[in-house]
């Protein structure tokens, strides 16, 4: 063998074994504080099915339990330990947990936030677009209502970026219609009893309301409605499949659905591998902006069976993936599985 051909099979041999340690290099660490909740486990889900799917990640360092920003302040500084390679992250509260993704960033660890901003200019977030998210529906609800009456508005959890950004939405789409009042107020936790209990609760007082507003928490309020005979309002919710199906089918019932995919995990998965190749983005924050799917015009109508999934689980988004973000299959999602799974 000439000098030539030992130096080419030696240089492809390099390239290969380079390859092979490149597919299958990363650690990613994963730090979520709701269990439980459909959205949270299509999030789940998505991390899984796209580490999977990118051929680049060795395995997942998953915190998956229902705790506060303490708890998951705890949970970050294990995976920081743990020495993983980038931690996708959805926060309890941007504040509460600032100091260990700071940790993680001084200690080389590509931090990316989902669905949720966090306030450590290290970080990265890549987060459906939130203020728009409830603004979209807030002002197709106040149209609807003819600029006038109530409403109950059933937020998310207190103290998360992702409720404070969406009321932030809702109250500029209340300034827009001054005669439109809010009856009632409430936080859900995005817990799907909860909601439900507490819609319950108003309609047994007997105060009239003209339209309800969720953070995500619909299918159960338009059940809620349906099971106490009290009159179908039009009601604002995300995307789930279960609220999707019930504005193609529920008789009567007025709504939209605005888009906000639990697949936003898998876009956070992504992401942390475009930054650790060296493809950081061109801005800190990356949001995905959201679409609004109605029941009341024809072209509404297409859109909402267009989307309808009855294959999902009812509290899971029909919006399994995100173009240019996502690259697994529905197979890949519903199952669930990540590397070594």
């Amino acid at each position: 063998m000439n000098n030539w051909m030992k130096t080419g099979l030696a240089a492809i041999g390099a390239t290969l074994l380079g390859s092979a340690a490149y597919a299958q290099d990363y650690t990613i660490g994963v730090s979520n504080t709701v269990q439980g909740n459909g959205w949270r486990e299509e999030m789940i889900c998505a991390i899984k099915a796209q580490a999977l799917a990118s051929g680049k990640v060795k395995s997942l360092n998953i915190a998956h339990r229902n705790t506060d920003a303490a708890g998951q302040l705890e949970d970050l500084r294990n995976l920081i330990s743990a020495k993983v390679n980038a931690i996708v992250v959805n926060p309890a509260d941007p504040a509460g947990i600032q100091a260990a993704l700071k940790e993680a960033t001084d200690a080389g660890i590509v931090v990316v936030a989902v669905d949720q901003a966090v306030t450590e200019p290290s970080a990265y977030i890549i987060s459906n677009n939130q203020e728009q998210y409830a603004y979209l529906g807030a002002k197709w609800l106040f149209e609807q209502l003819g600029g006038k009456g109530s409403v109950v508005y059933m937020r998310g959890a207190a103290g998360a970026s992702a409720d404070s950004d969406r009321d932030k939405g809702f109250k500029k789409a209340l300034a827009e219609f001054p005669d439109i009042k809010v009856a009632q107020e409430t936080f859900t936790g995005w817990q799907q009893d909860q909601g439900k209990q507490q819609i319950l609760d108003y309609i047994a007082t007997g105060v009239p309301f003209d339209g309800i507003w969720t953070s995500g928490i619909d299918n159960v309020i338009v059940d809620a409605l349906v099971e106490s005979q009290a009159t179908l309002v039009p009601v604002v919710g995300a995307d789930n499949a279960g609220f999707v199906g019930q504005l193609n089918s529920v008789e009567g019932l007025k709504g939209a659905a605005v888009t906000n995919p639990g697949s936003i995990g898998g876009a956070g998965v992504t992401l942390a591998l475009q930054i650790l190749e060296g493809q950081k983005p061109a801005a800190q924050t990356v949001l995905v902006e959201p679409a609004l799917w109605e029941n009341v015009t024809d072209a509404g109508k297409e859109q909402l069976k267009a989307a309808a999934d009855p294959s999902l689980s009812p509290e899971w988004p029909v919006s399994i993936s995100i173009k240019d973000w996502t690259s697994y299959t529905k197979d890949q999602i519903v199952a669930c599985k990540g590397p070594g799974e």
